[in-house]
């Protein structure tokens, strides 16, 4: 008999060497050490994305290369009366135009169309233009242009003055010759069916007298 079994107990009830209870190694301890590294873990992450949130909504986010594009793209802030200072130039247009009745224009029909100079000069009349001659148009040109028309001046009319007719034309051409006048002539071709709309025409005048500034450069 076993020295492990009590008195008076045998058989199946003997404990032997090889059936005693193993003991094992308490795992609470075990435990507690993975919690609190998980615990760490987590505190990390967390910290880490909260400082790239923070990067981000300051603008701090993404590689070095998207940061330098940043600073090259960015719009520098106008200090303060600079802004009202610049307004008033802004405001300008580009350089002041002729108005309409200041310029001359004769009008000259190159097509076959019978009456056309004559009813294009009288709405040229109607949108404010002064109207000079009006009548078939010289050989040089008669029958020989196969565009909407052509803006004939002297070299030394203004610029304006062309770009203001143009308003009431689409697919115009200019061209000078000797003239000394400041008169332009508009010599209408094959291709022209009417003057632009006076709405459209209107609003590109406008465009013309009031440049619109250069849209701000985005990243």
């Amino acid at each position: 008999m076993s020295m492990l079994t009590p008195p008076g107990m045998g058989g199946k009830y003997r404990v032997t060497g090889a059936a005693y209870p193993r003991m094992s190694r308490p795992r609470r301890r075990r435990r507690i050490v993975l919690t609190v590294l998980g615990a760490v873990l987590g505190l990390a992450l967390l910290g880490y994305g909260s400082v790239q949130l923070m990067n981000v909504f300051r603008g701090e986010g993404g590689s070095g290369k998207h940061q330098a594009a940043g600073k090259d793209c960015a719009t520098p802030k106008p200090r303060a009366g600079a802004a009202a200072a610049a307004s008033p130039a802004a405001a300008k247009p580009a350089a002041a135009l002729p108005q309409p009745g200041e310029i001359t224009v004769n009008v000259y029909n190159a097509t076959p169309r019978a009456g056309l100079a004559k009813a294009v000069g009288d709405e040229l009349k109607k949108r404010g233009f002064t109207i000079g001659k009006v009548g078939n148009a010289p050989a040089d040109f008669d029958k020989k242009v196969p565009g909407t028309g052509i803006l004939l001046g002297s070299p030394k009319t203004d610029k304006a003055a062309f770009s203001v007719l143009g308003t009431q034309i689409e697919g115009d051409t200019q061209q000078t010759d000797a003239r000394e006048g400041t008169d332009i002539d508009l010599i209408l071709g094959d291709a022209f069916k009417e003057l632009s709309p006076k709405e459209a025409a209107d609003k590109e005048l406008y465009l013309l007298a009031n440049p619109q500034p250069a849209p701000a450069k985005t990243c």
